[in-house]
């Protein structure tokens, strides 16, 4: 990572959250869900937290904004209350990250990059902050499907699907190195690189479709507690839940809305907007599993002929429209089997791109764990509260995806971009 391309970095993730903040001031400081920020805070916090990483932390720069600090800490407001505190209005946010922006940009060019600083080092600080940014930028699209308001429907065009093809994919018995030590942005909940054995199993070579779902709703798997946790159980009777988020029948055909639009489902796509307990019992269903976060890292990551990690699972190519749905390109997941280019060493597709995927792990410290920069990004979700989510969806953008990055989340949630694929042990 050179000045040039971090410069040209920090330009795209901003371009984008003004696009999706260019809305009627209305919709960005109303709350559309006590589950998400009005958009007007995520805008104006992706500022300060560029304003105490890069200029008060690795610049050394005295605050701008030091009042507004406790406003637009994430850890100290529950986002339900959000609306209550006393946030910049949208114009005042723009002007105030433009003016953070502005002094970022004198930071970049004067910092050594190859300096001893571990903030420093490869960029890391304006890693961190693109990064958070293009989070930001998802979870702001979240809160617009959540809206209903139309607007940001894009249609790219992505390639064609494919039928044909196995199932499932086999993989071997052995070891692979999980996680990283030579990514230079990568967070520290993926490091250190280290050993892990794994039993031989098999792995969906496609993310579950919304045809499988639909075939899974219809031969009664929301009414049937066999296939459920008695805590999914629960929460599927108290919720009410019979279908993934924003999907309607009408007795006899399935529909969707998408940012406001009501189409036909489209069956070749993976499901998405299905909770983690959703996606256990639906693999219960199947006769099948969610494979553990260790699998999933495997079978997308790991080269067995060069026995060393990939960073993305076709090899260290950035993603191209070729190899993987990212970007916003199109606002829904790509056809089942668009991507054979994109394929990992072991013959598994679409694992990174179109649906975040829910794994059977929940949220832990790998062995040798330490914090960087700060114990609130990763240490203080570890336990058994979030389960761990891989892959990144359509919403994500390329900087913010690789085989070894991790995202989590409670396993109630479905307003994410979130699908899944099955596992299963090899039979004895």
């Amino acid at each position: 990572m050179n000045k040039e391309r971090i410069a040209a970095e920090l330009l795209a993730v901003r371009d984008r959250s003004l696009a999706y903040t260019a809305a009627d001031d209305d919709l960005l400081v109303r709350q559309h869900s006590p589950l998400m920020s009005p958009l007007v805070w995520d805008l104006a916090h992706v500022g300060n937290y560029e304003e105490l990483w890069v200029l008060r932390e690795a610049g050394g720069i005295d605050p701008l904004r030091p009042e507004i600090d406790d406003i637009y800490d994430a850890f100290k407001h529950p986002r339900k209350d959000r609306p209550t505190l006393p946030l910049l209005g949208p114009a005042e946010a723009r002007r105030y990250i433009e003016g953070v922006r502005g002094r970022v940009l004198d930071v970049l060019d004067a910092i050594d990059l190859d300096g001893p600083t571990p903030l420093h080092r490869d960029g890391f600080v304006f890693g961190l902050v693109i990064q958070h940014e293009h989070q930001h930028d998802e979870t702001m699209l979240a809160t617009l499907q959540l809206s209903g308001q139309p607007g940001l429907v894009r249609d790219g065009e992505l390639p064609a699907g494919r039928s044909g093809g196995p199932e499932e994919v086999y993989v071997p018995a052995g070891p692979f190195s999980m996680g990283t030590d030579t990514l230079p942005w990568a967070y520290d909940n993926e490091r250190p690189a280290h050993r892990v054995e794994l039993a031989a199993y098999w792995i969906d070579r496609l993310p579950v479709g919304n045809r499988a779902y639909v075939a899974f709703i219809e031969d009664g798997g929301y009414e049937d507690p066999r296939w459920w946790t008695a805590e999914g159980w629960q929460w599927r009777q108290r919720r009410g839940v019979v279908a993934p988020l924003f999907w309607v029948t009408d007795g006899h055909a399935w529909w969707r809305t998408r940012f406001g639009r009501t189409e036909p489902l489209p069956m070749d796509e993976p499901v998405q907007h299905v909770s983690w307990y959703e996606a256990d019992a639906y693999a219960r269903w199947a006769g099948k599993r969610l494979p553990t976060e260790a699998e999933w890292e495997k079978a997308c990551g790991w080269d067995p002929e060069a026995r060393r990690a990939r960073r993305y699972p076709w090899g260290e190519e950035d993603p191209g429209p070729d190899r993987t749905n990212l970007g916003h390109r199109a606002a829904h997941p790509a056809p089942l089997g668009a991507y054979p280019g994109g394929a990992s060493a072991y013959g598994a597709e679409q694992m990174v791109g179109d649906v975040w995927e829910w794994t059977d792990s929940w949220f832990q410290p790998y062995p040798g764990f330490r914090s960087f920069p700060y114990k609130e990004y990763s240490e203080v979700f570890f336990g058994q509260e979030y389960r761990v989510l891989r892959g990144g969806s359509w919403a994500a953008d390329p900087a913010a995806v690789r085989t070894t990055f991790r995202n989590w989340d409670y396993p109630i949630r479905r307003q994410i971009f979130t699908g899944f694929r099955c596992a299963r042990s090899e039979l004895v």
